[in-house]
C-alpha cells in the first residue's frame, strides 16, 4: 500500500505490525471491531501480531483472524519486537502498540501508531510514535482510509 504525505513523506508500507494486549485487547480479550477492521485491510497489507501473551490465550483467540501471531519470551520484549520489525524491513513496515516494550518498533518502523485503551500508554511510545490514537479500530481504519493519514502527518 502506498500513500504519500504531501511535506512529509511517502510510504510504501507492506507489514503491519500489532502489540497484542493494550493495543488488540484489553484483559487479553480482543476489542470489538478488530477482526472486521483487519479484514478490511488484510488485502493490502500483511499483518502480524506479537505478544508475550500475558493471558495465555492470544493465540486461540486470534484463530480465524487474517494475521500471523508470534509469542515472544518474556525477557527483552523490546528487543524481539526490534528485532522482528528488522527482519520485515522497517521502511515497509507499520506498527501498532501502546506499552514500554513497544517504543523500539514504533520509533524504527515506518510509520507508528501508538494507542491508548483501558490499560493507557507508555509516555516512551507516545513520544517514539508518529500518531497517537484512542481507539484500536480508527487505528487499523487508517489503512483502509489512508487521507486520514494524510490529514493528521501533512505539513
Amino acid at each position: 500500500m502506498e500513500i504519500d504525505i504531501p511535506g512529509y513523506r511517502r510510504f510504501q508500507i507492506k507489514h503491519l505490525v500489532l502489540d497484542y494486549n493494550g493495543t488488540l485487547a484489553f484483559d487479553g480479550y480482543i476489542m470489538e471491531g478488530v477482526k472486521e477492521s483487519m479484514e478490511a485491510i488484510s488485502d493490502r497489507i500483511q499483518i502480524h501480531v506479537l505478544t508475550a501473551d500475558t493471558f495465555g490465550k492470544a493465540r486461540s483467540r486470534m484463530e480465524g483472524f487474517p494475521c500471523s501471531v508470534s509469542i515472544l519470551p518474556a525477557n527483552n520484549q523490546d528487543l524481539g519486537k526490534l528485532s522482528y520489525v528488522k527482519h520485515l524491513g522497517p521502511e515497509q513496515t507499520a506498527c501498532i502498540g501502546n506499552g514500554r516494550n513497544d517504543r523500539l518498533m514504533l520509533k524504527e518502523a515506518a510509520l507508528g501508531i501508538a494507542v491508548i485503551l483501558g490499560e493507557g500508554a507508555a509516555v516512551e511510545s507516545l513520544l517514539a510514535a508518529d500518531i497517537v490514537s484512542t481507539d484500536i479500530v480508527a487505528a487499523l481504519e487508517l489503512f483502509a482510509h489512508p487521507l486520514r493519514l494524510t490529514a493528521t502527518l501533512r505539513s
